[in-house]
């Protein structure tokens, strides 16, 4: 009656304890309409199965300076030196909790030297080889382990959106200094003219075309071109040295080359929302932390159940525990022992209860995660049909104003148009000139950013 009293306990903690074995699967995700569908949307970007961020980097950024740039931060970022050590510190977690389920082995020798009212010292000795091994019958070390390759999993991923962070980084950086190159060279072009135009209206006045007003009005609206150049250089050396920073280097010049030389993608495959599930490293590295948060639910479920352990000991030793002899003789001996918490049930009940609220927390940064990757993938889309939008606008409006420049320059030689006049229009083209060069750094820049989200960059 005892044993079949035994054989049912014990089944029934077996088929209780079922659940500490199970895997983790990915929860039910609804990622429908993620990039906001942009055909109801009115806009002329649609997705489909191909996608952009699987293109090799290289493929994507061609410029031979910006490439070079690359292979750099990708060889000295700190961020990303930093990263790698975290996959090493991940990799040598997993190693340990593979290590668990051997035996644990260790040599224990001991020696005493005794004597008694001055009597002759006796000397006894222990040399033993001490093993221990757990058994584990509920999950303990399974679950362990595979926390363990779910936390490898996350630094790996975590690896990746550094990798891709970088990339995009030092790509918008250098979009950024050929933008400010082109805004320095405009200006500096139209500081020249504005010198002429000054020379210009001293000829004009000594002819009687023009007072002294209008001389003056276009000394001043030259020197406040001249005045904006030392604000272009400055800006074009701090963006010099954030870049150095990204590549780990000291401040000084970067090699680039002419922003109207760059070749980007046209066509923009964004694929299907579900594709950010795979390739975005960020969303992956949320993922592998709720992996984490469900097997430290199931070690804690572990813990209500025996813990059984097998130790033995093999060795030499001159005490028999009846006298002394010499020389030594073998000792072995072997335990098993199950361990089963009692007393201490309230504190599991707790854990417990931690690490379910934990992992709660884990999905709910998981289902955020792809929120933020979607709402990136609609932003960079509907950033680059703005651009490409105001930029077909952008070139009528400078076509516009370089004959308004030119028609209002000869009607002022005629006496038909006030110098006022002329001032507003070439300080009208010189805004349009400058921003435009902007509306195609918003274009390069949104490619950038729908690579980054889609994913692109990683291995």
């Amino acid at each position: 009656m005892k044993q079949v009293l035994i054989y049912t306990i014990c089944m029934g903690a077996l088929l209780s304890s079922c659940n500490v074995y199970k895997r983790y699967s990915r929860p039910d995700t609804d990622v429908q309409g993620l990039y906001r569908d942009p055909v109801s949307a009115g806009d002329t970007l649609v997705s489909d199965t191909s996608n952009m961020g699987n293109l090799p980097w290289e493929k994507v950024f061609t410029d031979p300076h910006l490439q070079t740039l690359i292979r750099q931060g990708l060889e000295q970022n700190s961020d990303l030196q930093t990263a790698l050590l975290k996959v090493k510190e991940a990799e040598a977690g997993l190693m340990s909790s593979r290590l668990a389920y051997l035996p644990s082995l260790g040599l224990s020798p001991q020696g005493t030297v005794s004597s008694f009212d001055k009597a002759a010292a006796s000397q006894t000795y222990t040399l033993p080889a001490v093993a221990s091994w757990e058994v584990d019958l509920f999950g303990k070390l399974t679950n362990a382990k595979r926390g363990a390759k779910a936390a490898l999993l996350q630094s790996e991923a975590y690896r990746q959106a550094v990798q891709t962070q970088v990339i995009s980084s030092i790509a918008n950086s250098y979009y950024t200094l050929l933008m400010l190159d082109r805004q320095l060279a405009i200006t500096e072009e139209t500081a020249v003219l504005w010198r002429e135009t000054v020379e210009t209206m001293k000829a004009m006045k000594e002819a009687g075309m023009v007072n002294e007003a209008a001389v003056v009005q276009s000394e001043a609206n030259s020197y406040m071109i001249a005045a904006s150049i030392p604000d272009i250089k400055k800006s074009i050396r701090e963006a010099e040295n954030a870049l150095c920073l990204l590549l780990k280097q000291a401040p000084q010049r970067v090699e680039r080359g002419r922003l109207e030389d760059q070749s980007l993608p046209s066509l923009l495959n964004a694929g299907v929302p579900v594709q950010l599930l795979a390739n975005r490293p960020d969303v992956k590295a949320a993922e592998m932390a709720l992996a984490g948060t469900f097997y430290n639910t199931n070690q804690a479920r572990s813990a209500f159940y025996p813990q059984i352990s097998i130790s033995g000991t093999l060795g030499w030793t001159n005490n028999s525990g009846m006298g002394i002899v010499n020389p030594g003789k073998m000792i072995a001996t072997a335990v098993g022992s199950l361990t089963q918490p009692l007393f201490n049930r309230g504190a599991l009940t707790a854990r417990l209860r931690v690490a379910k609220a934990q992992q709660e927390e884990a999905l709910i940064a998981f289902e955020q995660a792809i929120l933020n990757a979607g709402s990136e993938v609609s932003n960079a889309l509907v950033q680059y049909q703005t651009a490409k939008d105001k930029i077909v606008q952008r070139e009528k409006q400078i076509i516009s104003l370089e004959k308004s420049v030119e028609y209002t320059r000869e009607l002022l030689t005629s006496s038909t148009a006030t110098y006022l006049e002329v001032l507003t229009a070439e300080q009208s083209l010189l805004n349009a000139q400058l921003t435009g060069v902007s509306d195609e750094f918003q274009r390069v820049q949104a490619v950038v950013n729908l690579y980054r989200a889609l994913g692109g960059g990683r291995d």
